[in-house]
Order: C-alpha cells, then sequence, then structure tokens
C-alpha cells in the first residue's frame, strides 16, 4: 500500500474526532513549515503554507456545531488565529506565527485528552469533564 493510500484510507476510516485531531496536526505541521520558510527568507513558500494553516482553521470555524456551548468559546479563538496567522503572512513575522502555533497546540493537547476521555467513557451523556 502507498503512502498516499495509507493516508486516503486513514481519513476515509477516521472517526469525526479523530478527523478534527488531524486537522489539528495538518495545521500545525504548516504553520511550522512557514516559520523555517521564514527563517530562509523564502516568502512564496511562508505564503502557501500559512494558507493552508488558515484554511485549516476555516474549516474548523465551519465545522462547529452552534448548538453546543463551547462552540461559542472556541469560534472567537479560531478567528483570532486566523487573524494571528494574517499578520503574521503580512508582516513576515516568526513571532506572531509562533503565537498562533503555540495556540493551535493547546487546542491540540486538549482535543487528544477528550478523545481519550471519551474512549475511555469518561463523559457520560449528559455529562461533564
Amino acid at each position: 500500500m502507498s503512502i498516499q493510500a495509507y493516508q486516503t484510507n486513514a481519513v476515509e476510516t477516521a472517526s469525526p474526532g479523530e478527523l478534527t485531531l488531524m486537522l489539528y496536526n495538518g495545521c500545525l505541521k504548516f504553520i511550522k513549515l512557514a516559520g523555517k520558510a521564514i527563517d530562509n527568507k523564502d516568502y512564496e513558500q511562508k505564503n502557501i503554507n500559512i494558507q493552508k494553516a488558515q484554511k485549516i482553521i476555516q474549516e474548523l470555524l465551519v465545522t462547529l456545531d452552534p448548538d453546543i456551548s463551547i462552540s461559542k468559546e472556541i469560534m472567537p479563538l479560531y478567528d483570532y488565529i486566523n487573524r494571528r496567522l494574517l499578520d503574521a503572512n503580512l508582516k513576515n513575522d516568526a513571532a506572531i506565527l509562533e503565537e498562533a502555533n503555540e495556540l493551535v497546540g493547546e487546542l491540540r493537547v486538549t482535543w487528544k485528552e477528550v478523545l481519550r476521555r471519551t474512549r475511555q467513557g469518561q463523559f457520560g451523556k449528559g455529562g461533564s469533564a
């Protein structure tokens, strides 16, 4: 099985929670690549990778369920990350990019913990963390 086939299969068989984790991982990867591009003064690659990270944040934003209360808290954070990515792109600013990276990283860690607890059945049907 090729790497491409494996990746396609992984995405097609992933749960919605695992897909969200994959999106966070992809976003972090593109932010890291954009940071390297800034260091190398490769502004075309910086732009391409920041735009990929922004598309992921936008996808996460539009897939939020407005009926879930936590969505109202996460939405402004996604908006903020998207604006910081835009600022980093416009200013070629690695520090702003690092701020976005830290925020996405924290979301990823939190999401991974939610998945772990969900698999262990620690969240009841009406329950809390």
